[in-house]
């Protein structure tokens, strides 16, 4: 047989199949859709950095965050004691393989060690003794990290979900008023001048408290305190935030002239609910719907479309858990009720919603 002849009959062969023997082009990775957009961050653990998720991370993912690693409870449960070995492994899988980290967080009322708080006997110390100690962990934490973390989660959910409240009723607010925030995010930014410093919180999209968040930030913005962003943390779900909520929030906190960073995002296919936690009902199916997947593609679509639009004041999003395989929102607000909130299914493999979000 002749070149010739192999040429022509391979010819007509895809003359008569028409585009069936067109290469199929690969979707593009999530950091890939976005390269000219925004980093896109995932929140890990050590148990993900190995094996299958550490290889889905470093396909889909330019940016890590420590889910708890960081956080002052699991880093420094002692005062004279800090736990380095989770962190460090996060940081140093990053570096390794040249991505970059958010660090998360710095002053939260939760996850946080009672010794902070009280003295010897047991009983609530002074103001000056807490910013003292607060001080002293931020410098220990952010100098550890100086040049390695290019923005941190400060404070984080310092606003009540009350509406007639402003400050959360926590230890903090107890003990210092309002004056601990600016002070974490001035000790912050003595410990790395060079580091983004952000004010972190949830349901940032419903009136209420974004005017509250608003007036917050506008306050330190104002008094010149060294913050430079805003985090969404983007718990949201099927049916929440509307569109225009979301561009709301978005242009209401950079009119500031804070960037945004959507910085734990999940979309949970159940309605909200707020209050404790709760037992799953016997009636109650935690089955992912046709239903449910449509609502998701549609969200996670909408969302993204925003993003892209809002790119001039969005500087990250970030996934909060790497695939549906596991989610805090398997235990959080119904325990033992499962969860479908992420682009990549229990197998690691794409949803629907991912090909929504990069291909646009």
């Amino acid at each position: 047989m002749t070149q010739r002849f192999i040429y022509s009959a391979l010819l007509g062969t895809t003359l008569l199949l028409g585009t069936a023997l067109k290469p199929q082009l690969a979707e593009p990775t999530l950091k890939d859709a976005y390269k000219n957009f925004f980093p896109i961050g995932v929140a890990v653990g050590p148990r993900n950095l190995v094996g299958p998720e550490a290889e889905l991370i470093l396909r889909q993912f330019n940016s890590l965050t420590a889910e708890n690693a960081m956080k002052m409870g699991p880093i420094h449960p002692e005062e004279n004691t800090y736990n380095w070995k989770d962190a460090d492994a996060i940081v140093d899988f990053a570096k390794k393989h040249g991505l970059k980290v958010r660090g998360h967080n710095l002053c939260w009322h939760q996850q946080t060690p009672k010794w902070l708080f009280t003295d010897a006997e047991g009983k609530p110390v002074s103001k000056e003794v807490l910013l003292k100690r607060l001080k002293d962990h931020i410098t220990e934490v952010v100098t550890r990290y100086k040049g390695k973390i290019y923005q941190w989660d400060v404070v984080n959910e310092a606003i009540d979900d009350n509406a007639q409240k402003f400050l959360r009723d926590s230890p903090w607010s107890q003990i210092c008023g309002d004056e601990f925030i600016a002070k974490a995010f001035e000790y912050a930014h003595e410990a790395d001048p060079n580091a983004q410093l952000v004010y972190n919180d949830y349901n940032t999209e419903r009136p209420s408290k974004r005017d509250r968040i608003y007036q917050l930030l506008k306050k330190l913005v104002d008094a010149k305190v060294p913050i430079h962003g805003v985090g969404l943390q983007g718990h949201w779900s099927i049916y929440e935030p509307g569109e225009l909520a979301l561009e709301t929030a978005i242009d209401k906190f950079s009119s500031l002239g804070l960037k945004v960073q959507i910085t734990e995002l999940d979309v949970s296919v159940y309605p909200a609910e707020q209050g404790d936690r709760r037992a799953k009902r016997p009636d109650e199916s935690d089955a992912f719907t046709p239903d449910m997947e449509q609502k998701q593609m549609e969200q996670y679509r909408n969302v993204f479309r925003i993003f892209r639009e809002k790119k001039k004041a969005i500087t990250g999003v970030t996934f909060w858990n790497v695939s549906d395989k596991h989610s805090w929102l398997d235990t959080y607000p119904v325990a033992g009720r499962k969860n479908y909130p992420l682009l990549f299914d229990a197998n690691l493999k794409p949803k629907k919603a991912y090909y929504e979000v990069v291909k646009f």
